[in-house]
């Protein structure tokens, strides 16, 4: 997504805009030496709020899944030997995403792989941008937060997202939490982490400031009354005999 394009995100949201929040777990990290799809975990957002629908598989990935792999996810090869193939799910899960915005951390990734999946299959199944476009939800936090760690894991610690349940990463628990992320991130609460006022433009501030119309009525003046005020000179009067001297006294008679 182009510079100009992430600029625009926070300026509005369509609220009947169907968003698919999408993760997959992998053999490996490059479909180019052979690498396949283990799991892919995708949950629906609509005007930006979760439906409760969600796509999950786990798939056979007719190879094995590289130790170092299994130490991120924890799906082992046992596991996954009596689980589908991605060809017998590829029609429900490009339903489920058709005519979307699927919003994917580090999309090229995930992207790439799913690609290769369709690819293997024939070119009857084209491609993932032939179906739903692609939200890059990293590529937007290095524009939020230049200079600065841009993991799932960081970001969920600097908008306090809670993911502490989760000790090994799993496609459709990353996809929950990046859901809650992509929200804050790209929401009205994105203002408790903007720069200080000191960076941002005097128009911007301008903006922010409340004024108050001219035309509203005049405050109304309540005076002390003839017997309030000989009460309070006789309270002044007293405080003067006791110590000599009364500062609301001499106040009162300059100003008088």
């Amino acid at each position: 997504m182009a510079g100009d394009d992430l600029q625009k995100l926070d300026e509005s949201h369509d609220l009947e805009k169907r968003q698919i929040v999408l993760d997959t777990e992998t053999t490996g990290i490059d479909p180019l030496q052979g690498h396949r799809v283990i799991e892919i975990g995708c949950v629906e957002m609509i005007g930006r709020k979760l439906t409760g629908n969600h796509f999950h598989a786990y798939l056979n990935p007719e190879r094995f899944v590289e130790e170092e792999a299994i130490r991120v996810h924890g799906i082992t090869n046992e596991f996954l030997v009596d689980k589908p193939v991605f060809a017998q799910v590829v029609d429900d899960f490009i339903e489920f995403i058709r005519g979307a915005e699927l919003v994917i951390h580090n999309a090229p990734f995930d992207v790439g792989f799913l690609d290769h999946e369709l690819r293997l299959l024939g070119s009857q199944y084209g491609q993932l941008s032939d179906v739903a476009t692609v939200f890059d939800t990293l590529a937007y936090a290095r524009q939020q937060f230049p200079g600065q760690r841009n993991s799932l894991d960081a970001l969920c610690k600097r908008f306090d997202v809670e993911n502490g349940h989760r000790t090994l990463h799993g496609a459709l628990l990353d996809a929950e939490i990046l859901a809650d992320v992509y929200l804050l991130m790209s929401g009205g609460q994105r203002k408790l982490f903007q720069a200080p006022q000191s960076q941002q433009s005097a128009a911007g501030r301008e903006e922010q400031i409340r004024r108050l119309s001219n035309e509203r009525a005049p405050l109304k003046v309540v005076r002390a009354s003839a017997e309030e005020q000989a009460a309070h000179a006789a309270y002044l009067e007293g405080i003067t005999q006791e110590s000599g001297k009364s500062l609301w006294a001499v106040a009162e008679t300059s100003t008088n």
